[in-house]
């Protein structure tokens, strides 16, 4: 026999000035192999229209419906209702703008963070749009690969302690960018211009080692290596001085 499932789920628009905070119940049916995303649509088209949230890909790609489900960060479209309890508590993801209920805006955190680590490669080599694409050692270009697996979810921000209290934290995905970017071997930045980068309380130096970011990753990126590997580089730097 079906369960039925109790959703306990935040609602709040900010934009409207008689909104306030609050959590709102909806029971639902369960069916086989469903997800929060189709419960979520479920509650919608089904219960109530007025409810917000975000999705674009479905399939555990995009990173738009991560949200807090049960206390934990992780994205609604890879959770199995079957592997939560009978009631489900969901809340929009700490540190980013409300947009309301459980949506919020990810984007301008993620631009400004890829703006200010200057998320591209520093070359003074001219781009030859005709040339062969640069060759480089296949472990290289694997590490690469699975730092660039990241999806931007915001989850590891969402579940970090030092983020919730300074916003301009870089985070995981912040420091998991910049060592995307120290590997390459195509980046020619100076040790000198990644200690002035990275070497701060808002880089890699704020972190205070409780890797909540490893343990909500929906993709599981090796954080851990990453942050071992730029924090030994600035030791180098430091050495050096």
């Amino acid at each position: 026999m079906a369960r039925t499932l109790t959703f306990k789920i935040f609602r709040y628009n900010p934009f409207d000035e008689n909104s306030v905070p609050k959590m709102q119940e909806y029971k639902l049916d369960e069916t086989p192999r469903l997800n929060l995303y189709s419960a979520l649509y479920r509650i919608k088209d089904e219960l109530d229209p007025t409810l917000m949230f975000d999705f674009v890909c479905r399939a555990g790609i995009c990173g738009s419906c991560g949200m807090t489900i049960n206390g934990r960060p992780t994205l609604a479209c890879r959770t199995l209702t079957k592997d939560l309890p009978d009631v489900i508590e969901l809340h929009p993801l700490p540190f980013f703008k409300m947009l309301g209920d459980l949506s919020v805006d990810t984007g301008i955190w993620f631009r400004e963070m890829a703006q200010s680590v200057e998320s591209w490669i520093h070359t003074e080599k001219e781009f030859d749009p005709t040339a062969e694409e640069e060759r480089m050692d296949n472990k290289i270009a694997n590490d690469i690969y699975e730092n660039e697996r990241c999806i931007e979810c915001g989850c590891c921000l969402a579940g970090c302690a030092t983020a919730q209290v300074y916003t301009d934290f870089l985070g995981a995905t912040g420091l998991n960018r910049i060592g995307r970017f120290m590997i390459d071997p195509r980046d020619k930045r100076t040790q000198e211009e990644w200690f002035e980068l990275v070497s701060t309380d808002e880089g890699v130096f704020g972190c205070i080692g409780m890797m909540g970011c490893d343990d909500v990753c929906p993709k599981d990126l090796p954080l851990l290596e990453v942050f071992a590997y730029v924090r030994r580089k600035m030791m180098v730097s430091l050495t050096a001085k």
